[in-house]
């Protein structure tokens, strides 16, 4: 990820909100994930976002006890 990057991803922000909206998934929430490079588990190295949504997703970090 680098500065050139700052206005494409301002925009990819705007249109998952927009697209959470229509697909009715806004008002209960829903995830954005961008991964980034082999050990944030990127496999397409372009840059892209996940929206996630439509049941609850849990924790995104797995508890320590």
């Amino acid at each position: 990820m680098t500065a050139e990057h700052e206005l494409a991803l301002g925009r990819m922000m705007t249109v998952a909100a927009k697209i959470a909206r229509d697909e009715g998934l806004a008002d209960d929430g829903y995830r954005l994930i961008v991964n980034c490079n082999r050990h944030g588990g990127q496999e397409v190295y372009h840059v892209h976002m996940h929206l996630l949504g439509g049941r609850p997703l849990g924790p995104m970090l797995a508890h320590k006890g």
